[in-house]
């Protein structure tokens, strides 16, 4: 009798292969009041791969990204062109480095927030603006949408060795990502179809469309193969 491959497991969302809340408490997003503000704290948060910076603005608490180069009692204004000051990309130089960038407006911030990374506004038209992703691809968004200037920090965080594969898992789970992924080829027949077979002979990579869910794994199915006639 099989059992649930990995990929109907985490699907079914068990304990296993679910997240702890706990990571995902600190919300990053952007206050809707503006003036000067103060970074209370730097915060190590095991679902982010950057410290956010705990900062607060009036009355009004909010996390953002912590830039290269923060520090704690460090202010920070809505409206000047500073490291770490949170403005509209209308109100931005050209070639200023940006991150945390508003998808649409008053989103709080949904693009561009992994540690060491950054954008760059190339032109304005009216009522928009072209921003160079660290992809090299060109997005124009609404000018009215915000950013935070400079680079977001922990840049170089994968350059020194893991060494420890306990330590991988752990910094694995706490974003429960799948690690260690094992190949389908490698598995025993009873954990995924591809499984078995003398010699390991991988089997067809596309499903079947009238494939049970257990078996429905590989490829999508193609409208078509071979090679095309003239």
């Amino acid at each position: 009798m099989g059992k649930r491959i990995i990929q109907q497991a985490r699907g079914h969302g068990s304990l296993t292969y679910r997240v702890r809340k706990q990571a995902y408490k600190f919300r990053i997003g952007y206050p809707i009041i503006e003036g000067k503000g103060k970074i209370l704290e730097l915060i190590n948060s095991p679902a982010h791969s950057a410290p956010l910076a705990k900062i607060q603005i009036g009355n009004k608490i909010f996390y953002n990204p912590a830039f290269d180069g923060a520090i704690v009692g460090q202010e920070i204004e809505t409206g000047k062109q500073e490291n770490g000051n949170i403005m509209q990309l209308k109100d931005i130089a050209p070639g200023t480095s940006i991150y945390n960038i508003e998808a649409k407006l008053n989103d709080g911030g949904k693009l561009v927030r992994a540690s060491g990374l950054s954008a760059t506004i190339t032109k304005k038209m009216p009522g928009r603006v072209a921003v160079m992703m660290p992809s090299k691809k060109e997005i124009w968004f609404d000018e009215k949408c915000r950013a935070t200037i400079g680079i977001v920090a922990g840049q170089g965080r994968l350059e020194k060795p893991i060494i420890k594969a306990g330590k991988k898992w752990h910094m694995m789970k706490a974003k429960n990502k799948l690690w260690p992924r094992t190949s389908a080829v490698k598995m025993n027949v009873v954990d995924h179809p591809f499984g078995s077979g003398r010699g390991k002979r991988i089997k067809s990579k596309i499903a079947k469309n009238n494939a049970p869910p257990g078996a429905k794994v590989g490829h999508l199915h193609p409208k078509r193969t071979g090679r095309r006639k003239k």
